[in-house]
């Protein structure tokens, strides 16, 4: 089968990846029967990722025609005599405005449609979401017979980022395995300045050279406390050595290794809690110091006129949290806006769609840096808030889980009585009624 570049502007590009078959047609009929058949339209369709009926439709919104794709058979036909250059030709119109990212060219995009019935097409390249003219007849039929939905993506990531979890909890739990038995191999009993004393003869019978490279096991324990018995002098005064150290050895030798780290975590957190409670002070005094520089960082790259994408690589190696990055984006973005918040996030929701697609719970992170920012700004931002989340909403930055979620919380926390959550409340109520008609239908 001869293949071709998707796309006319890539034709002469011989590396290039996204190829598809080239049109094979055959007139059928005569007189006012004659039909043009697409033998290999479903075979178009599928390089393209798109419905074999949206190709077909197109065809006969454009020349005027009756056109129908059977599903059953695989057949697509267009009433009248069509020659390929010309059906080639009005497919190629299809690719540019169905198929290929408006911002990149590449035709790696899936097919949208927003609550507000707007078709758009996300790029899984550079991640650009693109506005359909909604004035193509083609349009209509689309939102009539919307695309399938791929089922189970969200699970394969779940699936995924669960595997990493536990292959990295495995290599963790490998090497503090090796670190234990390096310090077993290092440590030799012997009898401490405050009058522990332990027989060094003892644990050399028997044991071979198997003991030097393995823990000890229980009946080697169990020798071992024995012949320190017969060992005794009487006027030797036992103590119990209550350091870490040997509370560490004592447990090592009574657990398994991956216990006796258990059971150590105990005794050390508490001195990590100490540590960090030290560090609370300093960290609340360079908290407003940190942010200030991230919003001047984040400020001084949209000057410069840095891309979505650029902007979130070089917040990722800046220092901080991912909270504290966010909502410096955030107040960089909106610093100074009086009034027309809603206009002004559809403007720059290129910029807040790359952070709120990041890593799971970035949604929610958005919106608290929008409850931040609303509630330390202007009184303009306060009452604009809800039109914020409409716009994000609308526009697919924000999804209706992480919203609700939001929402609740801030109910629960101690500033529920706040303005903030009564603007809030009416977009929530719309939401909640709008999927409840959504189901019922």
């Amino acid at each position: 089968m001869a293949l071709q570049n998707i796309g006319a502007g890539n034709s002469d590009d011989a590396f290039y990846r996204y190829k598809m078959p080239r049109m094979i047609t055959k007139i059928e009929g005569r007189g006012n029967g004659i039909k043009t058949n697409v033998v290999n339209m479903v075979d178009i369709a599928k390089a393209l990722a798109r419905p074999a009926s949206y190709t077909t439709k197109y065809f006969g919104c454009e020349l005027g025609a009756q056109s129908k794709f059977d599903e059953k058979t695989g057949t697509s036909h267009v009433n009248g005599a069509h020659d390929t250059p010309k059906l080639a030709a009005l497919l190629e119109n299809f690719i540019k405005k169905y198929v290929q990212c408006y911002g990149c060219g590449n035709p790696e995009t899936e097919i949208l449609i927003t609550k507000t019935q707007m078709i758009q097409l996300k790029c899984a390249a550079c991640g650009f979401v693109s506005d359909v003219d909604m004035r193509d007849k083609l349009t209509t039929f689309i939102i009539k017979n919307p695309p399938e939905v791929k089922k189970g993506s969200k699970d394969k990531k779940a699936m995924r980022r669960a595997e990493k979890e536990r292959l990295k909890e495995g290599e963790a739990a490998d090497e503090e395995m090796k670190k234990l038995r390096k310090e077993v191999k290092k440590k030799v009993p012997s009898s401490s300045k405050n009058g522990t004393a332990k027989s060094t003869s003892s644990k050399k019978k028997g044991s071979g050279s198997d003991e030097d490279r393995t823990l000890p096991t229980h009946n080697q324990i169990d020798e071992k406390e024995a012949a320190d018995d017969e060992d005794d002098d009487d006027d030797v005064q036992w103590q119990t050595d209550t350091s870490l150290d040997a509370a560490r050895q004592r447990i090592q030798e009574q657990l398994s290794a991956v216990t006796a780290d258990m059971v150590m975590l105990s005794t050390v957190e508490p001195e990590k809690k100490k540590k960090a409670a030290s560090k609370v002070s300093d960290g609340s005094e360079n908290g407003g110091d940190q942010k200030d520089k991230l919003v001047g960082e984040v400020k001084a790259s949209l000057k410069k006129g840095v891309g979505a994408k650029e902007l979130q690589a070089h917040l990722v190696a800046l220092p901080g949290s991912s909270q504290e990055k966010i909502s410096a984006l955030y107040e960089a973005l909106f610093e100074g806006v009086d009034k027309g918040f809603a206009k002004e996030a559809i403007k720059k929701k290129s910029y807040l769609a790359v952070v709120a697609a990041g890593e799971e719970g970035s949604q929610l992170l958005l919106l608290h840096a929008i409850e931040e920012f609303s509630c330390k700004s202007t009184s303009n931002a306060l009452k604009e808030v809800a039109l914020v989340l409409k716009a994000l909403y609308d526009a697919d930055v924000l999804e209706e889980e992480p919203i609700v979620q939001w929402y609740s919380k801030g109910l629960k926390g101690d500033n529920k009585d706040s303005l903030l959550w009564k603007n809030v409340q009416p977009f929530i109520d719309w939401l909640q009624s709008a999927e409840s008609e959504s189901e019922e239908e």
